[in-house]
């Protein structure tokens, strides 16, 4: 008998658009080596690892094609929308045990609200050359995570222009580059991208967990707490984040796009 499994695109923005996720529900326990080569597999930036524990909590863990990660905010809100949406879970909130902690889903009408750790922003003094050359020049400000660097610029266009080279950043990053800047558009606050070659993925297309970094840092400079948030990867997607205080929460929708089984 397989595991369920599910292809789910997540804090969309419209069709065939967000982040896609594998989900897989697990019928029992499998090794971190079998869920590594199930991700793999797949080959999407981050597939979800599901095995219930209660009758809300299920344990959780994410892999991207190349490595285990301790936080994922799409592949977590693919997690909660297959429960609800596919396998039939009527409970209002979800509680998933993770290495990043215990994290929640709750339903806000036809979205989904995670609530993550937040993650506060550090001034980083020397700019590494890399970046300066990836840039062609030295970006407002800089500084990083618990996981990754965050680069801040003066326009949105200069964020959409960024060509990608894995080389570049995986000589300063130990996961991944956020850049980011004010948003140009009505009805947005910010936009971002994500470059997390370090762990596989070239460019991120929704990168939930960077806005735990993201929301601390935009919150703090422009003295609201909730903002509207787009990532402009080619695929975009829209989240709203909110901080506050020791946590952040990120709302948006998904889509299942496939369902099947693994069998693996």
């Amino acid at each position: 008998m397989g595991q369920p499994f599910y292809l789910v695109d997540a804090f969309v923005s419209g069709l065939f658009s967000g982040n896609p996720a594998g989900v897989c529900l697990l019928r029992d326990e499998k090794s971190a080596t079998w869920m590594q080569k199930v991700a793999a597999e797949m080959n999407q930036a981050e597939t979800a690892f599901l095995l219930k524990q209660g009758p809300d909590t299920w344990g959780l863990r994410w892999f991207t094609p190349t490595t285990e990660v301790s936080l994922c905010g799409h592949a977590t809100l693919a997690a909660a929308h297959a429960l609800w949406h596919e396998a039939g879970e009527k409970i209002p909130v979800l509680k998933f045990r993770t290495r990043s902690g215990l994290l929640e889903a709750v339903r806000d009408g036809s979205n989904i609200r995670l609530d993550f750790p937040a993650d506060s922003p550090t001034t980083v003094r020397k700019v590494p050359a890399a970046l300066v050359q990836l840039l062609g020049g030295q970006p407002a400000w800089f500084g990083r995570g618990r996981d990754d660097h965050l680069v801040v610029l003066e326009t949105a266009g200069q964020v959409r222009n960024i060509r990608a080279d894995d080389e570049l950043i995986s000589s300063f990053t130990e996961r991944g580059l956020i850049v980011t800047a004010p948003a140009d558009e009505p009805g947005l606050d910010i936009v971002s991208r994500f470059f997390g070659p370090r762990v596989g993925i070239s460019e991120d297309s929704v990168t939930g967990s960077a806005h735990c970094l993201l929301a601390v840092y935009w919150a703090q400079r422009l003295g609201k707490a909730r903002l509207q948030a787009f990532q402009a990867s080619a695929r975009t997607g829209l989240l709203t984040i909110e901080w506050a205080g020791e946590r952040v929460y990120l709302t948006g929708k998904a889509h299942t796009m496939l369902t099947g089984e693994f069998h693996g």
